[in-house]
């Protein structure tokens, strides 16, 4: 039996290493498919005691992920947004959470929910021409799947401005010098430090792991568990707003919104 309820995820096992595999063309961008079958697949790994470490990358050379297809929100339903929320919520806490260790190969864009996704793993290795940003405020809408409160912790509160706020994206090389990803390796080498790293978990006692991963979460998660929440009822406040509606479908548009402040 498949790990994965969705084609959109493939996982495959290697050792005591699971290794799942965003192929969602042409961005690997999330959806009401992708996003549930990603919580059923960390805990059926959680369950497996010979799993140690999962790793994460995208198919194809150009994209790690984009995040949410904008299509989702170009009508404005509040509905569709606050599924959409709780399914971004649900798919990467279970991850945060996963038992083993999780890593990030970010082989290309990571953007939005894309970025997102590696913020919710415990380590991020980037490839030098990987580009990682935020862009959600860009079209009237902000990060709902833990991208405000993630960020923070791991770059620290100006850095999360200028990148959320600002709407700055970073190459690999600055994204290292702030502390958003841990490693910076050459194009196409990003999955084999990750497998590499995985398999230097399988050396510690998964107990040791598992208890000590939960010590270092535990001053975090107690900070950032209401703000979790706050970000997804947030966002799908926004679609109570014009600008929303006018910066999806600017977007979609390819022309620049005209933003009403309302």
């Amino acid at each position: 039996m498949s790990l994965s309820t969705s084609d959109k995820l493939v996982v495959e096992i290697r050792g005591n290493v699971a290794l799942l595999t965003i192929d969602n063309p042409a961005a690997n961008t999330w959806d009401v498919d992708s996003l549930p079958a990603l919580k059923e697949v960390v805990k059926k790994l959680n369950d497996d005691k010979d799993i140690y470490a999962l790793v994460i990358t995208g198919e194809g050379k150009k994209f790690f992920s984009a995040g949410a297809d904008l299509k989702l929100f170009a009508d404005g339903d509040p509905q569709t947004a606050a599924d959409m929320a709780r399914f971004f919520g649900e798919g990467f806490e279970a991850l945060a959470d996963f038992r083993g260790v999780s890593i990030a190969a970010i082989n290309g864009f990571a953007m939005g929910g894309g970025l997102e996704v590696a913020l919710a793993c415990d380590i991020r290795i980037a490839e030098t021409q990987a580009k990682m940003a935020l862009p959600e405020a860009k079209v009237g809408l902000l990060p709902c799947a833990g991208g405000t409160q993630r960020l923070s912790w791991l770059v620290g509160e100006g850095w999360a401005k200028r990148i959320i706020l600002c709407g700055e994206r970073l190459d690999a090389t600055t994204a290292e010098k702030i502390g958003l990803v841990e490693e910076v390796v050459g194009q196409g080498k990003s999955l084999e430090r990750a497998l590499v790293l995985a398999e230097q978990v399988g050396e510690q006692s998964p107990t040791s792991v598992r208890i000590c991963k939960e010590l270092i979460h535990t001053a975090r998660d107690r900070a950032i568990s209401d703000g979790l929440q706050s970000e997804r009822d947030l966002f799908v406040a926004l679609f109570a707003t014009e600008d929303q509606k006018e910066g999806v479908n600017a977007f979609l548009e390819k022309r620049k919104p005209e933003w009403k402040n309302a």
